[in-house]
């Protein structure tokens, strides 16, 4: 999530600098934007209504399966531990003081 709102702001930073000195932006213009956020939306219609119509038991946890990961892609993780604990537990995410 942490590199979503880095890309935001920079974009944002961006976006005042080109305002700043009067240069027109080359992103597409916003009702492109939209369309491209209305294919990404529609995209989950389809298994909602599938999920919604079937006669199958509803899981509770049919929005984590079926539209977090597709809507917004896979989010950065921190690498697994190692198996063996007789490693160094210092490589473990967000403790880089020993390298």
């Amino acid at each position: 999530m942490k590199v979503y709102l880095v890309s935001l702001g920079v974009g944002l930073l961006v976006g005042v600098i080109y305002a700043l000195f009067n240069v027109r932006s080359p992103a597409p213009p916003v009702i492109a934007l939209v369309g491209l956020l209305g294919i990404l939306a529609g995209e989950q219609i389809p298994p909602l209504i599938k999920r919604l119509t079937s006669d199958s038991a509803t899981r509770t946890s049919w929005l984590n399966e079926q539209v977090k990961p597709h809507m917004f892609g896979e989010l950065p993780s921190c690498p697994k531990p190692p198996a063996d604990p007789a490693q160094s537990t210092a490589e473990s995410c967000g403790d880089k003081r020993n390298g």
